[in-house]
């Protein structure tokens, strides 16, 4: 019988006036890259990260301020794609229940696989191995993709295969298969897929269909994700809380593993 992180238990005892969250009895992960004007963007996306200073000193007051403006396209960096993505009437990123966004960790390692195939993709056999070993992904589950990719990041032309600005037609790199995808999304009903690379889709892909599976069931993407490599397969508590942009498609996202002391 597997151990898991109980999701459950954990909600029930912040509900307990006199029990909170002991921060010291796990090890924290942030998943996130940091957002700088070198973050990757998809080679058509029209800008990229700007960062401008408004304020950075001494005030007429005497004491110190900072304050900065920022712009950012939804789908770049460390992100969420909404289902309002690739579904009309997918939830756009305000309306994604929390409990969707916060739940088990489920990270699937195909960092092997993809050094010798840049283009490969998991297979539904790949999860099934997975499940042979680890038990069965569980409705709710938050899937986690491991290539291994992070490690190229931000050198757009190892990350992304190409780095020909405006072109997506020549782009290499691995993420989900279409059969993974579908037993993953309709038949195990997680919550998340999330990948270590660009995108949901590996990056040939020119119809996307791991994303129009996701978002017809409303279920939402991560995207750039990294430090897969410091969690286990099982037993850890996702945390992925997206900018609340109002009628979104998605958007920056902070994703934070949180791990049991043994």
């Amino acid at each position: 019988m597997r151990c898991r992180f109980a999701f459950g238990c954990i909600i029930g005892i912040l509900a307990l006036p006199t029990h909170a969250l002991e921060i010291g009895e796990y090890q924290l992960i942030d998943l996130s890259h940091a957002y700088s004007p070198d973050s990757l963007y998809w080679p058509t996306s029209p800008s990229k990260f700007e960062k401008k200073e408004l304020s950075f000193g001494q005030t007429d007051g005497g004491w110190f301020y900072s304050a900065y403006s920022i712009c950012t396209p939804e789908h770049g960096g460390t992100h969420l794609d909404a289902p309002l993505h690739f579904a009309a009437d997918g939830n756009p990123t305000d309306k994604i229940p929390l409990e969707s966004l916060i739940g088990n960790a489920v990270v699937i390692d195909i960092s092997k696989k993809a050094a010798a195939d840049h283009n490969y993709v998991l297979s539904a056999n790949d999860v099934l191995a997975f499940e042979d070993q680890y038990g069965r992904i569980n409705p709710g589950d938050i899937v986690l993709l491991r290539t291994d990719w992070s490690q190229f990041w931000p050198d757009a032309k190892s990350y992304l295969g190409d780095d020909t600005p405006g072109d997506d037609t020549n782009l290499q790199f691995p993420s989900y298969g279409v059969d993974a995808a579908h037993l993953l999304v309709v038949e195990r009903e997680i919550a998340i897929l999330g990948v270590d690379t660009a995108s949901a889709d590996y990056g040939k892909s020119t119809d996307f269909v791991v994303h129009r599976i996701a978002a017809a069931h409303n279920v939402s993407n991560l995207e750039n994700l990294t430090n897969l490599d410091k969690l286990p397969p099982i037993g850890a508590l996702v945390f992925a809380l997206p900018m609340k942009i109002e009628g979104g498609s998605g958007g920056p996202v902070r994703v934070v593993a949180l791990i049991p002391n043994k």
